[in-house]
């Protein structure tokens, strides 16, 4: 097979839109038939995606996978990086924890192992594959990093890929963004830059024309498409960035009312998107005590730091609400994978994995105890929960360092093949488990909500959406609504250009015009 052609998405910043467009190109090209990758040679996040061999990648990598209609691998994304506190991370290479690095000694000791692990991994899967998208990361830019920088234009030169320049105009200022990150581009690099998009756009395009016009005709690059917002898509986000749009979708008071506590180091926070389809849910990210009030489920998700977070729930007074409420029995309780560590009795990290902090105390609402270790479980992992009289088949990922044990006998959440998962109260108020994606079994989920509709004298609804058909079309309605709105011929064609060694994209005038 000849060495796949290679697209690049690259932002003015960071969520400027890369992850969502780089999802549309990997399912157009799919859909015309090219056997297509995403990929993304360094990912900053904690949003995690397990791969079918246990490997641990970037979720949106592996979200893209599937819009591509393949199995996702740790060469999407061989490096990922995962913040554990204040200048640290867990540095994550082809799936499996390196180690945990300083931001400084990262930049300055691991580049150049950084770029032949990334240099390897691109070349496996431009033999494999038809068509490479790929993503960068922040912005192309940052001139006090770009001497070591392993993500945005070093990949698009190893690649040799065309590169679109995306800005989110939301954030305001779109046509200074771009004109900056342009002008500060070096002129090889600014020649690669084969024209832009405008992101998340409200409002009459007529308006933006004459910006659009000047654009061109100032720069020398095509506006390649001016892409209207759209609502309601439900495609996993890479990172907390998004938190605010989540806050955003709460929207008014229902029958079920959803608080999911976000603490500073959440991780997974995707667990909770299938609740927001439901017609009877209102779900809320919760970040301070008064903000919690008596909800009917409090969700605690993943945390990367699991003691700092429960240390700063206890601070903050949330945990203290939470016990009350449990005490009351006004609320029902559920904590996936750091959420149910911190449930349990007590938390133990001897070998200061993820805190210099060596034991704290749980809620004490499990009779569970946790150890943190240095090896991480990554893994698939598919089960049964009996809920409300029901056997239910469930499937979800599991990402955690720590091992539990409960202290006394207990009931089980999830009975698998071959060992059991979390933890279940009598009354099925207070669960825990570390299976991510739990929601995301629609049978699970409408069962669990109406054992909460029934506790509150509601009748159970019979028919509920379901989140994985909603998921699988929400990729359609991108790919179709990006070739609506962008140029995807135009692109393709300067894709070719590019592997056949001829580049040039002809705009008219403009001082930084490059033409064929």
């Amino acid at each position: 097979m000849a060495r796949a052609v290679p697209l690049m998405i690259q932002g003015t910043s960071s969520d400027a839109g890369k992850s969502v467009l780089a999802t549309a190109f990997c399912r157009i090209f799919a859909q015309a038939g090219y056997k297509t990758a995403p990929f993304k040679s360094q990912n900053m996040a904690l949003n995690s995606y397990v791969t079918v061999d246990g490997k641990e990648i970037g979720r949106a990598q592996g979200v893209q996978a599937e819009a591509a209609g393949i199995l996702a691998t740790s060469d999407m994304n061989p490096i990922l990086i995962k913040p554990t506190r204040e200048q640290e991370s867990q540095i994550v290479v082809h799936g499996e924890p390196y180690r945990n690095m300083k931001a400084g000694a990262y930049r300055s000791d691991f580049f150049q192992t950084g770029l032949q692990i990334i240099t390897e991994a691109y070349n496996r899967l431009a033999a494999q594959y038809e068509r490479i998208v790929i993503e960068g990361a922040g912005s192309p830019a940052e001139i006090n990093l770009n001497d070591r920088e392993l993500v945005n234009m070093r990949v698009a030169r190893l690649a040799d890929a065309p590169v679109i320049l995306v800005a989110d105009i939301e954030r305001g200022g779109v046509f200074a963004s771009l004109v900056g990150t342009l002008q500060l581009l070096e002129p090889e690099d600014r020649e690669r830059v084969i024209g832009v998009v405008i992101n998340r756009f409200r409002g009459d395009r007529s308006l933006l024309q004459p910006g659009l016009d000047w654009f061109e005709q100032y720069t020398g690059k095509k506006v390649l498409g001016v892409v209207p917002y759209l609502e309601d898509l439900w495609i996993d986000a890479e990172d907390s960035l998004v938190l605010q749009q989540y806050s955003a979708r709460a929207g008014a008071a229902k029958e079920l009312d959803i608080a999911v506590i976000r603490y500073p180091r959440i991780s997974n926070f995707t667990d909770v998107d299938p609740f927001f389809v439901e017609p009877d849910c209102r779900v809320r990210f919760v970040s301070r005590a008064d903000e919690l009030g008596e909800p009917d489920l409090v969700i605690l998700p993943g945390s990367k730091n699991t003691i700092e977070d429960l240390l700063h729930l206890r601070e903050s007074g949330i945990e203290r609400q939470i016990l009350l409420l449990h005490q009351q029995k006004k609320t029902w309780l559920i904590g996936i994978c750091g959420g149910y560590q911190m449930l349990g009795e007590t938390i133990a990290d001897p070998d200061g994995v993820e805190s210099p902090r060596r034991e704290v105390a749980g809620m004490r609402l499990i009779p569970l105890v946790t150890t943190l270790t240095r090896h991480k479980t990554t893994t698939l992992s598919r089960g049964t929960v009996c809920l409300d009289g029901e056997q239910i088949e469930v499937e979800g990922y599991e990402i955690h360092m720590g091992q539990s044990a409960y202290t006394e006998a207990a009931a089980p959440l999830i009975e698998l093949k071959q060992r059991t998962d979390g933890y279940g109260d009598a009354e099925r108020r207070v669960l825990g488990s570390y299976f991510h994606g739990l929601f995301h079994n629609d049978r699970l989920r409408a069962a669990l909500l109406n054992l909460i509709r029934r506790s509150k004298g509601l009748a159970p609804r019979e028919e509920r959406p379901s989140f994985v058909r909603l998921r699988e079309e929400g990729f359609d309605r991108l790919a179709d609504h990006v070739r609506e709105h962008v140029q995807v011929a135009y692109i393709e064609e300067q894709m070719r250009l590019f592997a056949a060694g001829k580049r040039g994209c002809t705009v008219r005038g403009g001082d930084g015009a490059r033409r064929a």
